[in-house]
């Protein structure tokens, strides 16, 4: 217990995206899929501004599931994808081997978000804990499951079993941890005004508005005043 009561940091994790295929994310029901392609997005670029190493896995691409999506691809251009055909990621040694690397440079926290919540991620990280002693974090709203209460008895299956629930942007903020570390804080703002929401959109407001900061938007053509009525 006492190592889950450490806070996620750079040098104590790892993450590993599964299966964010298309034909997997057609089934997904328990979070809009466009909002469940932002949250996972999202981490990806958290991820990447952090130096976390990454296992990205794909499942039966070519013959059922598909391509992974591009724009988790264009986060990692150059990251090896772990095809299998398992539909639990432990069962092939190319994952297994991945994740051990970076547990022994001390990264036993795995971080986890794939689909479908109660099929992959489910196998996976009880497999993971039975033979090793690696922590999971689930991402649970960078997971889908087919229904929403198939998601959340995996959820709480896994919770049970001692996995820690956990959401993208609290991971992401978990990994800042403090507003004074200024070599990550540009790059974690910049992941928050484009996928918090309506956190983003107050950061945005308060930099043009309040601090006089010059809008991210690339627009350059002018403003027409009003014609009074």
């Amino acid at each position: 217990m006492t190592g889950k009561l450490d806070l996620l940091t750079p040098a104590n994790s790892q993450i590993i995206f599964i299966d964010h295929q298309p034909q997997m994310a057609f089934g997904v029901q328990s979070i809009d899929r466009q909002v469940l392609k932002n949250n996972t997005v999202a981490l990806a670029k958290a991820a990447k501004v952090f130096g976390i190493p990454t296992t990205i896995t794909t499942v039966e691409t070519e013959s059922f599931s598909g391509k992974t999506y591009p724009e988790l691809l264009d986060v990692f251009p150059d990251a090896p994808l772990l095809e299998r055909t398992s539909m639990n990621s432990w069962d092939d040694q190319k994952v297994r081997d991945a994740l051990a690397r970076a547990a022994a440079e001390g990264r036993r926290k795995i971080v986890v978000s794939g689909l479908w919540t109660e099929v992959c991620n489910t196998s996976f990280a009880l497999s993971a804990m039975a033979d090793t002693d690696y922590e999971i974090y689930m991402v649970s709203d960078a997971s889908g499951g087919t229904s929403k209460e198939a998601h959340d008895m995996a959820m709480t299956r896994m919770v049970q079993a001692g996995v820690i629930p956990v959401t993208w942007q609290q991971v992401m903020l978990e990994w800042q941890r403090d507003w004074a570390r200024r070599d990550t804080y540009n790059d974690v703002m910049a992941i928050v005004r484009e996928h918090s929401g309506a956190y983003g959109m107050g950061v945005d407001y308060a930099y043009t508005m309040v601090h006089g900061a010059l809008h991210r938007s690339a627009h350059t053509g002018e403003t027409l005043a009003p014609i009074p009525a």
